[in-house]
């Protein structure tokens, strides 16, 4: 079957148009996938056969043969994070094994392997531009990390290894997303709900009414749930979760939420703990069947750091920082409820420190969430987003709402277009928590890449940008967070950084091809602009009467940013040491448990220390279903690339519209223009004139001169 036939009869291989998400089915899935799996082996024997050294027979033919059942796989996985369901999962079950295999089949294919290397030892390799000499650099360690150079019972042996670890990162997220759907509580009475937020009482009325509609043997009273009058259901779902632990009076219902988040998916049939070991044997088992240390040094080795002491290095210096600031806050806030409450004996527990720490931010801020929420509708949010953005970048973004079908009716899709009016990307957004069927978190994700056909167009790039925030509640538009608009801005970062790339070869556009531990650095950047005045007394109005928001209100959330900097700071050293410690110097092997090695890890990088039964690793999806196994330290790593990069913005002052505009077309020119066709060292040099200054991210976050 050809790809032409294939892109006719199966909305899951339309490679250069949007998904046909109206006629999608998960039964074609199979068949589909079995039929692109074919034809790929077809046309690489094919290839094989004639094998030339130079792009336009060797890499052209290769990207061309892989892309259908990329794509199908990859809308498989977008589906399954956002519209998951029993058949899907079964679906993909059904053929993982064959595409992963079919995926080694190329990596491992020996006359692709010796072309890719004749090509960059040749005669040619000079005349390419040096994002085609990148992709195929890559394309070689990717080729010698699929167990090219392997031969026999270890070949097999490594292809065990690969389809085991993706059915194992499926049942992980699985585990965690049915864990998490599972656990509510239902509260009845007035004294159950006190200091709750009346935007948390509208939600968890509303989840109670979906519930009973879900199931009907549900009672009378939860079909019928009002924010009044309850019953009001409380689930693990973040934007459930995190203001409930931050407002209920209740300590005793506090530590009954806490304890089920931080035991989820670590019992029964959900429970993940065989799965995280399994996962760390087959990691290093892998790591050393290709001639690496352990896994670190095998992940490491396609990053900027490159060595597990340079990331050390790094956690250990902040920690220094970090680490007293912490103690500090610890002590501010015991002080802080004790004087509160008038108990001078008073000790917190983990279920009281958002409890009061929220508490202490309105106290020394004076705003609440609930102050705030009313003056970031996502309408107006949007608005100023887009704004911010044509003017840094000169790009405009307009509503493209039904041109192309959506996965779910509140799924938005728009267009962003160049100064002079003309497409250059897309994306669809889905803004929204729903917690049977979607993962939470926010992510962006790749639809289709920006590629230069072989007629010489150019394919446009479109992404999935997804959120997890309060749906909107009693017909009153989604009210964010605070919180909900930095990630907002956070993921259009990435969003940005898929969309403006200028490099046609679509291995190297976008997000392709870019150090992991470079990647975070377009979307963190952005987060800074959610305090940049200018931008926000721009759109932040409030929903009802139209006001602006209060400039003295804006101010004091300016001056929260680094409300328990130390405290934030040390999580993110904290994960990533956890994360880096299970990936180098420990063996799954042997009889130490992982856990042990996980409260190791928390008793230098913790003030309060987890409970004993805190299995916490039992949902965390970055390191075990993700991307970020041995990377994690990869957001404090950007982070210092984006602090230094918004530095050049405040060195032109942040008020100057004019110079912002330079320097943001500079910006798009470099960072997010180059992708993965340049080294992110030498892209951040050409866009800061030097190296990064890592004060910088201590400066912004208040915990350095």
């Amino acid at each position: 079957m050809t790809s032409s036939n294939l892109n006719a009869t199966s909305p899951f291989s339309t490679v250069n148009e949007p998904p046909r998400f109206d006629v999608l089915a998960t039964k074609d899935l199979v068949s589909t996938v079995q039929d692109l799996i074919t034809e790929q082996n077809e046309a690489l024997l094919a290839l094989e056969a004639n094998c030339p050294a130079d792009w336009q027979g060797l890499v052209e033919p290769l990207t061309n043969l892989a892309e259908p059942l990329t794509y199908a796989w990859k809308l498989t996985h977008h589906l399954l994070g956002v519209k998951n369901s029993p058949e899907l999962r079964e679906a993909e079950q059904a053929i993982q094994a064959d595409v992963v295999g079919a995926g080694l089949r190329m990596g491992q294919s020996e006359p692709v392997y010796k072309a890719f290397c004749a090509l960059r030892d040749g005669p040619g390799w000079s005349s390419l531009q040096e994002p085609q000499r990148r992709i195929i650099t890559s394309a070689i360690l990717g080729a010698e990390q699929s167990g090219i150079g392997l031969q026999g019972a270890a070949r097999e042996r490594f292809m065990q290894i690969e389809m085991e670890s993706a059915e194992l990162g499926t049942k992980f997220q699985n585990n965690v997303l049915d864990a998490t759907k599972a656990f509510s509580i239902v509260l009845t009475e007035k004294a159950e709900i006190a200091g709750l937020p009346p935007s948390l009482l509208a939600a968890a009325a509303q989840s109670a009414r979906e519930a009973a509609s879900q199931h009907p043997q549900q009672t009378e009273a939860m079909a019928n749930a009002t924010a009044e009058n309850g019953p009001w259901r409380i689930t693990l779902d973040v934007p459930a979760y995190v203001p409930f632990m931050e407002h209920a009076q209740r300590r005793d219902l506090r530590e009954k939420m806490y304890r089920a988040q931080v035991t989820r998916a670590s019992s029964g049939e959900r429970d993940n703990q065989p799965v995280i070991k399994r996962i760390l044997q087959l990691k290093l088992e892998k790591a050393k069947l290709l001639g690496y240390e352990d896994f670190a040094a095998l992940s490491l080795s396609r990053k900027m750091a490159k060595t597990v002491k340079t990331v050390t290095n790094m956690l250990d210096g902040l920690r220094v920082t970090a680490k007293p600031a912490a103690i500090k806050e610890s002590e501010e806030l015991l002080a802080f409820a004790r004087k509160t409450t008038g108990d001078a004996a008073l000790t917190l527990s983990l279920w009281d420190v958002a409890f009061w720490a929220e508490r202490q931010r309105e106290e020394l801020y004076s705003f609440t969430d609930e102050e705030v929420r009313p003056y970031f509708a996502l309408p107006a949010v949007l608005e100023g987003l887009f704004g911010v953005t044509q003017r840094l970048f000169g790009v405009k973004i307009e509503a493209a709402d039904g041109e192309t079908p959506v996965w779910q009716p509140d799924v938005r899709f728009f267009r962003v277009k160049n100064a002079a009016g003309n497409p250059i990307a897309a994306f669809f957004l889905d803004s929204y928590s729903r917690p049977a069927e979607k993962r939470g978190g926010a992510w962006m994700d790749v639809c289709l890449d920006r590629r230069r056909l072989p007629d010489g167009s150019v394919r446009l790039p479109i992404a999935y940008l997804t959120c997890n925030q309060s749906p909107p509640v009693d017909g009153k538009p989604s009210l964010m967070t605070f919180s909900e608009v930095e990630t907002l801005f956070h993921e259009f970062g990435h969003g940005l950084q898929h969309m403006l790339t200028q490099v046609d070869f679509m291995d190297a556009a976008g997000i392709n091809n870019v150090e992991w531990d470079a990647v975070e650095l377009p979307s963190q950047f952005m987060e800074n602009w959610c305090y940049h005045q200018p931008t926000v007394m721009g759109f932040a109005r409030h929903f009802a009467s139209g006001n602006p928001l209060p400039e003295d209100l804006f101010k004091r959330i300016v001056e929260a940013r680094n409300y328990r900097a130390g405290s934030q700071f040390l999580r993110q050293v904290y994960f990533a040491s956890m994360d880096m410690a299970l990936h180098h110097g420990f063996d799954p092997n042997h009889s130490q448990d992982f856990q042990d090695v996980a409260r190791g890890i928390a008793a230098e990088n913790t003030i309060m220390h987890p409970l004993p039964e805190d299995r916490f690793l039992c949902s965390f999806g970055h390191i075990f279903a993700g991307g970020y196994s041995a990377g994690y330290y990869s957001y404090k790593w950007a982070e210092v690339l984006a602090a230094d990069a918004f530095s050049a913005f405040e060195e032109v002052g942040l008020d100057n519209m004019e110079k912002l505009a330079e320097v943001g077309l500079r910006f798009r020119e470099t960072v997010l223009a180059m992708g993965g066709g340049k080294a992110p060292d030498e892209v951040f040099r050409l866009f800061r004139g030097r190296d990064p200054d890592p004060k910088a991210l201590l400066r912004s976050y208040g915990l350095a001169a």
